[in-house]
């Protein structure tokens, strides 16, 4: 299959092509001119070394691979710490590339420890997972969770490339399909209809919907790249799905999280007045095909709210959340008060 390229127009001028290409995880030529013959660290997890990353390293002269454990509760500064020494011990300088190869906890480690190794090394991402190809590969934001909040730390660091290849999706188990489709369904919601398509919410449509979703993505970074204004309006769902996240100690994983945190702002959208109920029902009964969450279950609306309070989207302690006005509306609302963010809580245990 044909290769697609994508341009994404960088601060800077660190401008970037995103490759969505079949095969590309194999094709010689294309990592020839993504990833320049100098030492290179594969930064991956412990699940993608038999799969990818033995072979990816064997085609890479002076290539270093070294792991991170899996899942959310391994990003953290103490992973950056042991990747750094990691990376040092592997003799890299800078002039030399870290790759980030699986989903997007491993994306947002590794590219905090290039933007942080000999201050600042290049980074090309390659993701394995749907959500990381069509969220957090693109838009340059890295970083890692405290105890005290998701994402606190970190820093912009735009990739030199992203080569993303369909074909690793065939390994992936069902659930990690639906966490892709929770951001695929955001995207649609506040950017391209057509992404609302349940005719494309097929593994065999999977080239079409992550160009589609990817798109969105581009189209909003070159607008406003360091998220002051617009940028925002990619976290629809994402101020309840990242309280979710941390109230379940990460048992909800970040798909299944943001799926459920859509579904808030649907409801708070509606009890604000700026959107229908029946929209709504649309929005939960299409994530709810999908077969991801859209209830709390024994969730503490309490206990949500007061994950809130660090979420870095607020300023100067007053909520902050995206809502709708319509299909493809979002809006910024601030200073929500906290018995209509509960009584939607309540509402959806």
């Amino acid at each position: 299959m044909e290769r697609i390229r994508l341009q994404v127009s960088a601060p800077h001028g660190e401008d970037y092509p995103i490759y969505i290409a079949p095969g590309g995880l194999v094709d010689d030529m294309l990592l020839t001119a993504l990833v320049p013959r100098k030492r290179v660290a594969i930064i991956t997890n412990v699940s993608l070394v038999p799969h990818y990353a033995e072979a990816l390293a064997a085609q890479l002269p002076d290539a270093s691979l070294i792991t991170m454990p899996d899942g959310e509760a391994h990003k953290t500064m103490s992973t950056v710490a042991d990747l750094c020494r990691e990376v040092a011990r592997a003799g890299l300088d800078r002039g030399s590339t870290i790759i980030a190869l699986g989903g997007g906890v491993v994306g947002d480690t590794a590219g905090f420890v290039a933007a942080s190794y000999m201050r600042g090394v290049r980074f090309v991402q390659i993701p394995t997972s749907l959500l990381a190809m069509v969220d957090s590969s693109v838009g340059g934001k890295v970083g890692v969770d405290l105890p005290e909040g998701k994402n606190l730390v970190g820093a912009f660091k735009q990739p030199s490339a992203v080569l993303i290849d369909p074909s690793t999706l065939a390994t992936l188990p069902a659930r990690e399909w639906r966490n892709g489709m929770a951001e695929i369904i955001k995207h649609g919601l506040i950017a391209d209809a057509e992404l609302l398509n349940p005719a494309l919410h097929t593994p065999e449509r999977a080239v079409e919907l992550i160009q589609r979703a990817v798109q969105v993505k581009i189209d909003v970074v070159q607008q406003d790249p360091y998220e002051e204004n617009i940028r925002q309006y990619l976290n629809l769902g994402h101020t309840f799905g990242h309280a979710i996240e941390r109230v379940t100690e990460y048992q909800w994983a970040h798909g299944e999280a943001v799926a459920m945190g859509v579904v808030a702002a649907m409801h708070l959208s509606h009890d604000l007045g700026l959107i229908g109920k029946d929209f709504v029902t649309q929005v939960e009964t299409m994530l709810a095909e999908t077969g991801l969450p859209t209830r709390l279950g024994g969730l503490s609306p309490d206990a949500l709210w007061e994950a809130m309070a660090t979420d870095k989207k607020w300023r100067g302690g007053k909520s902050r959340f995206i809502l709708l006005a319509g299909a493809q509306q979002p809006v910024i609302r601030e200073g929500v008060p906290r018995e209509a963010v509960i009584a939607v809580l309540e509402a959806l245990r």
